[in-house]
């Protein structure tokens, strides 16, 4: 287990996954729910006062999600079964490092840099960006 989390917070980062990432599929999904886990462990940049899932998903105008009516829903147990997946530790490049993502225009390529840091790579809709190694050492 990469970090402690309650039954509700297994909800709470289905949610936001289905929120994000649901057109990206379930790798998609799991994708995003990459970022919300290493936003919870990163000690680092922005995210330095995160120790939990709830506080990764409420972080202030971080998630757009949050707005969504996917993300107002329960969870099915696919969507809880795919938390739990990322919350284990399962994760797929490029977001393996990630702490953020997002979903440009369409036909549009991905920004070099985003919150100055550089691009780990796209998936479908979603472009994955990642800090240095040296910045946020617990992601590596």
């Amino acid at each position: 287990m990469l970090i402690n989390y309650t039954t509700k917070e297994i909800e709470l980062l289905a949610r936001i996954m289905r929120a994000e990432a649901l057109a990206e599929g379930n790798q998609g999904m799991l994708m995003v729910g990459n970022v919300v886990v290493n936003r919870s462990i990163a000690n680092c940049l922005t995210f330095k006062n995160i120790n939990s899932i709830t506080d990764a998903v409420y972080q202030p105008n971080q998630f757009a999600g949050t707005e969504s009516s996917l993300f107002q829903a329960s969870p099915t147990s696919l969507e809880k079964d795919l938390a739990k997946r990322a919350l284990r530790g399962e994760y797929y490049y490029p977001a393996t490092h990630s702490l953020w993502f997002y979903a440009p225009a369409k036909n549009t390529s991905c920004q070099n840099t985003w919150y100055n840091q550089k691009l780990a790579g796209r998936y479908k809709n979603h472009c994955f960006y990642r800090p240095d190694s040296g910045t946020c050492q617990e992601l590596y």
